[in-house]
């Protein structure tokens, strides 16, 4: 469970996902979906790492012991929420009943002609932000993203909408050329979407509390937003079973401002913000957390005799 989230090996080969993917357009969703229970086991028995860290993660959010059923539920709704993007990113919205709050505080935002810093989290799916091209088709919507990171099934999704594809904005570039994609699009008035909860292991970070236990946060974003002087929204796209999505937007910040005299004491305010919000939706959507990693990093794995297969996942496990 320590090792760091970027180096764990993807799941998955071309072929299958290709295969799924195909299935998925020739038969739909509902059938695609009776694939998703054989992953879920797979996934369940292939993976102790990320088995443990979604018991981990259940216990702190949901307060109690908890279940193999409900490791297995946590990982069966991961399972539809990458099921999902084929039709997300493909735009096919008429297949969704995704119901949105927070609309009329991102239009006045947009107001202003500066562009708005949409952040997220790994709290459910991002992609259900897909749904603006509907709801706000004026508006250019860039996604900043790790593309390496899941780059097998990054490559396979993104060949359904080759125009997303070529609209993401790509983190592992380094260089200030991202700063400056990202400075272009928001002087166009778009909105630039990021996830802020988890950074690459070079990154700063600095701890706050989250789920009642201290936890780290990158700094990256936050200082970004407070070197363009723009709006800042949250965005949780909340999966809610069958085919309900709950998109959340909310204002963070109208600007986010870091001095560099109070720079530790200002980015411990924002970041405990931030925290806070994200452990209100988490606790909403407990199912929703797709971080299959020791979030909290000072967590050692231990022997659990309630998971009935935990010598067994480490046996399957990828070396």
């Amino acid at each position: 469970m320590s090792t760091p989230w970027l180096e764990r090996q993807e799941i998955g080969n071309p072929f299958v996902l290709n295969l799924i993917r195909d299935i998925g357009l020739m038969c739909g969703r509902r059938v695609t979906r009776l694939l998703l229970y054989p992953i879920t086991l797979y996934f369940f028995f292939r993976r102790g790492p990320e088995r443990r860290a979604s018991r981990l993660y259940l216990e702190r959010v949901l307060g109690r012991r908890v279940s193999a059923w409900q490791v297995l539920r946590h990982i069966h709704c991961f399972a539809c929420t990458i099921l999902d993007r084929l039709f997300l990113l493909g735009e096919r919205f008429k297949r969704f009943d995704i119901r949105t709050s927070g609309l009329r505080d991102l239009d006045r935002v947009l107001e202003g002609g500066k562009g708005v810093l949409l952040i997220g989290s790994h709290l459910g799916s991002f992609d259900a932000l897909r749904v603006l091209a509907l709801e706000r088709p004026e508006v250019p919507v860039r996604i900043l993203l790790d593309v390496a990171h899941g780059a097998r099934i990054t490559q396979v999704l993104n060949a359904l909408n080759p125009a997303l594809a070529a609209s993401i904005i790509n983190a592992r570039d380094a260089g200030p050329g991202v700063a400056i994609a990202i400075k272009e699009a928001l002087d166009r008035s778009s909105i630039v979407a990021l996830l802020a909860d988890r950074g690459q292991p070079s990154n700063p970070t600095q701890t706050v509390t989250f789920l009642g236990h201290p936890a780290p946060l990158p700094t990256s974003p936050w200082l970004l937003a407070a070197t363009l002087k723009v709006p800042v929204m949250l965005a949780f796209g909340l999966y809610r079973g069958g085919n309900r999505y709950d998109l959340h937007f909310e204002v963070f910040a109208e600007s986010i401002a870091v001095e560099r005299s109070r720079r530790a004491e200002a980015l411990a305010q924002i970041l405990q913000k931030f925290a806070d919000r994200l452990a209100h939706y988490a606790r909403l959507a407990p199912y929703n957390w797709f971080n299959f990693y020791d979030f909290w990093h000072h967590e050692a794995p231990r022997p659990d005799a309630r998971d009935a297969v935990a010598g067994t996942g480490d046996l399957l496990r990828r070396p």
